[in-house]
């Protein structure tokens, strides 16, 4: 028997879940859920199609190398492959099946991640797109994934409607269109041929195997999942209809509108009574409210609340609940492949509104218990709603979740690398940087709720804004108008920050200096402790961690100001490949970035042995038995990585009963 080093692998499956909406652990849950087509390549041989929809088998070598820990599994988007793969083989070869992790842990439905590794993950850290299809023709394959697919899948990987000319059948079999599902054989052959080829041309850019590592630490923490509230989830669906249809109904007896929901028919109403609305967007509307008389104030105030999304984030809960009531594959690793940070996946953790109520608790009881009533006469229904949705996240019964993150962290980090002095000394002594900031900008003593207090604001808005080379309009852009600081205060703001921190400054024009020699000159540079490489059309950025950042086909370019920049291949706003400008204090952003993103990793890797639930920026999630020691995780979170010695970094934290911000 010939030994299996690698295999290469590409599924179609079947589903009657929405898989954008729900994820593919949910996905995979339906009894429905079958797989149609296994693609496989063994150690980069001609890729072998198994049609299990019409009858045919993956050979039984096939199934012990899928749970094999020797051998190394390779798929685009690999999660999609192993989860299905998971309930594939446990459900059909259980004697195959093998999980991984302890017996507390919440992971014993999947196959260990260990021996997976994810060409998707390749790409991205090379700057490379996140689709197959944009990978392929980025490196000029001759292997292109073929156009049809997303018809074929639309085809036989989603229940259809039922209709006269249809039989009125709800899913099409390959006996229904067998042109179209050998055409579809050849997608899933190709996919893998695709995949293959994108091995081959990355191998002299290896991932580290580093990397790798905090990649199964991913899976696992997606596999894991988190649990959710759903009786909680549940009533605040319920609450939400019931408040906008009480609160459609006052503004129809207020304004005799038809549809209180239609843009264009308040729009018309508001013009009528003598308001002139270009929109109807949440500040436009903030602003209208100011000048308007009582009863316009009133339809705008309600026109508001009906507006609000609260409840978004409790059907993406909804659908996302496993049957364990568990969220998972919540976070989609190297997302952003610029930093290499993290993105959200389905209940998009990264963007849960904050909760400021004191009575936290009382309210959320009132949402569980399903008292209606009482929750309209005490709050602010959708304001309310939306203060509760971190509280839907719930550990397991007799267990607390601990919430821990770091101070500061990109600002430590920043003024660490650029070595400006009395900033880390505020840090060494535990200090109020934005306090601090805003004395070393005004030239006088500033105290939170003390004397100059007033000043800390303009400190902390001159911090979030003006740390990457940010002007007036990012003050503007952060709120600072918002906030009360005058158009005229701005400049001067701007001016005062750069003038209190020297040091950043110049490394913005080292760090850009570096890189546009580097680029010029085809060669390697350093700065600040960052090395900075051309090679081979590409543009790497080492980190003190060892991970590099990836800029592809980077060149020097006259700019629309007339001044040299550097630009580069990337997914730009518009999510099109195109060519992107940068500079210096640009490049220190997406630095400072990783860095902190590195130092996440190192301290979830050092806090493996806890069952980590979550993570959002620079937080961590932990669901622990009531003994854990908080002050212990805090602890172990805040030691410095070895590759960035001197480097000063504290984590606070905080014990509960449910997700919150404290």
């Amino acid at each position: 028997m010939r030994e299996i080093k690698t295999i290469s692998i590409d599924i179609e499956t079947f589903s009657d879940i929405d898989l954008s909406k729900c994820g593919v652990y949910k996905y995979s849950e339906s009894e429905k859920f079958e797989i149609l087509l296994f693609a496989y390549s063994i150690n980069h041989e001609e890729v072998q199609v198994v049609d299990l929809a019409l009858g045919e088998k993956i050979p039984l070598e096939i199934i012990s190398a899928l749970a094999d820990d020797k051998v190394t599994k390779w798929a685009y988007n690999a999660n999609f492959e192993r989860v299905c793969l998971s309930r594939y083989i446990s459900r059909y070869y259980p004697e195959y099946f093998i999980s991984y992790s302890i017996d507390e842990d919440t992971v014993n439905e999947f196959l260990d991640p260990s021996s997976w590794r994810c060409s998707m993950i390749w790409s991205a850290y090379l700057g490379l797109p996140l689709s197959l299809a944009g990978v392929g023709a980025v490196l000029g394959l001759e292997e292109q994934k073929l156009k049809e697919g997303k018809d074929l899948i639309k085809y036989f990987c989603v229940p259809c409607n039922p209709t006269k000319t249809n039989g009125g059948r709800t899913r099409n079999l390959p006996e229904h269109d067998m042109t179209k599902w050998e055409l579809f054989k050849k997608y899933n052959k190709r996919d893998v041929e695709v995949e293959v080829s994108i091995q081959e041309r990355l191998q002299s850019y290896p991932v580290p195997e580093f990397l790798w590592d905090e990649y199964h630490l991913d899976q696992e923490i997606n596999d894991r999942g988190i649990g959710l509230d759903m009786e909680l989830v549940e009533n605040a669906i319920k609450f939400d209809e019931i408040a906008k249809q009480e609160t459609s109904e006052k503004l129809q007896t207020l304004t005799n509108i038809e549809n209180p929901n239609s843009v264009m028919q308040m729009k018309e109403w508001l013009n009528n009574n003598g308001v002139e609305a270009e929109s109807l967007g949440k500040k436009q509307v903030a602003e209208m409210i100011k000048d308007a008389p009582k009863e316009i104030a009133e339809v705008l105030e309600l026109r508001q609340q009906i507006s609000k999304s609260s409840v978004k984030k409790y059907l993406a809960m909804k659908n996302a609940g496993c049957w364990c009531n568990r969220a998972r594959g919540m976070f989609q690793f190297y997302g952003a492949n610029r930093t290499g940070r993290w993105a959200g996946r389905i209940i998009q953790l990264q963007n849960l509104p904050q909760n400021h109520i004191e009575d936290l608790k009382d309210a959320r009881e009132l949402v569980k218990y399903g008292d209606y009533n009482a929750f309209e006469t005490l709050y602010d229904v959708p304001d309310t709603l939306s203060q509760l949705i971190r509280t839907a996240f719930v550990p397991r019964k007799g267990m607390k979740f601990i919430v821990a993150d770091f101070s500061a962290i990109e600002a430590r980090v920043l003024s660490f690398l650029a070595n400006e002095k009395w900033r880390m000394d505020v840090f060494a002594n535990n200090g109020d940087i934005y306090c601090q900031s805003a004395s070393a900008m005004f030239k006088v003593p500033v105290e939170k709720h003390g004397v100059n207090g007033h000043l800390r604001q303009k400190g902390k808005i001159a911090e979030l804004a003006c740390g990457y080379g940010g002007s007036v309009g990012a003050l503007k852009a952060m709120g600072a108008i918002d906030m009360g600081l005058q158009e005229e205060e701005l400049e001067p703001l701007v001016k005062s920050w750069r003038e209190a921190n020297p040091h950043i400054v110049e490394m913005w024009w080292a760090v850009d200096k570096a890189i546009k020699t580097a680029v010029r000159n085809r060669t390697k540079t350093e700065t600040h402790g960052l090395k900075f490489i051309y090679k081979s059309g590409m543009l790497f950025i080492e980190l003190p961690s060892g991970r590099r950042l990836a800029y592809v086909k980077p060149k020097i370019e006259i700019n629309q100001y007339g001044s040299e920049s550097v630009t580069y291949e990337g997914v730009g706003a518009t999510k099109k490949w195109e060519r992107l400008e940068s500079y210096g204090p640009k490049f220190v952003e997406n630095i400072i970035q990783a860095i902190s993103r590195d130092i996440l990793c190192y301290a979830m890797q050092r806090l493996s042995y806890c069952f980590i639930v979550g993570h959002v920026h620079d937080e961590m999630i932990i669901e622990c038995s009531k003994e854990m020691s908080l002050e212990k995780v805090c602890e172990q979170m805040g030691e410095t990585p070895p590759w960035i010695k001197g480097l000063l970094l504290r984590a606070d934290g905080y014990e509960c009963e449910f997700y919150k911000k404290d």
